[in-house]
């Protein structure tokens, strides 16, 4: 069954108008019909059935026939900050996976050795939004923009914190042996350069806990999936 973002569907909705594109998309593309059902997420949990009623190129109008709240919620939070790669596609790539697999937020972070500066969100939201929809998850991810990794540092987090670096260090321990279960957790993953040894000493000094990936040395990008998918592994 078909599924768009549908992110301004009121909860208690009986009717809802696609948007211009989306019932372009539903109507010219798909060659849907009127009484064909198809499915709604509101990236906040909700996970609509749908049954069009107009099927119009520019307002497709539908009948809402089923809700679902908290539609594949998950027990825990994860957001993971990460600097953004020079070939943005790397990005892209991590934005998608870490959506399909299982995240609430990523912040993109500035360091300095940073070969990226600027980064779309609005491109790499649709990324995001498109692998909402192909995994059928009801919640889409947060993404920030990018900032500097500074003011990431010192900002307030109610949850475990920890960083991820390639730097020797016999304090640095497994995700698992530190993961507190079922809570709230913000990891940092540097740039292709790794973070710098102040950048490393400034997070210790605000509460990050050093851990190790594992002994492969990883891409930015790998690195992000990797403790994506450890916390959600533990998690499960």
């Amino acid at each position: 069954m078909h599924i768009f973002y549908t992110p301004d569907i009121a909860p208690n909705a009986t009717h809802y108008m696609l948007s211009e594109e989306e019932s372009k998309h539903a109507i010219r593309v798909l060659r849907l019909q009127p009484d064909d059902h198809i499915q709604l997420v509101d990236g906040r949990g909700g996970f609509y059935t749908a049954r069009i009623m107009d099927a119009h190129p520019k307002k497709t109008l539908l009948a809402i026939t089923e809700v679902k709240e908290e539609y594949g919620k998950r027990n825990h939070y994860l957001n993971i900050a990460v600097a953004p790669t020079k070939n943005i596609e790397r990005l892209e790539w991590f934005l998608e996976k870490a959506t399909e697999i299982g995240i609430d937020e990523i912040s993109l972070i500035q360091c300095q050795r940073s070969e990226r500066k600027e980064a779309k969100v609005e491109r790499l939201d649709k990324i995001i939004t498109s692998a909402v929809k192909q995994s059928l998850k009801a919640y889409h991810p947060q993404l920030n923009a990018m900032q500097p990794l500074s003011k990431l540092l010192s900002a307030a987090f109610d949850g475990q914190k920890f960083i991820a670096h390639c730097l020797p260090g016999e304090d640095k321990v497994s995700l698992a042996s530190q993961l507190q279960l079922k809570g709230r957790c913000l990891i940092l993953i540097g740039p292709e350069g790794d973070f710098t040894e102040k950048e490393i000493a400034d997070a210790l000094h605000n509460g990050f806990k050093p851990i190790t990936l594992g002994d492969s040395r990883l891409r930015t990008e790998t690195a992000a999936l990797e403790a994506c998918f450890e916390v959600n592994f533990l998690n499960r």
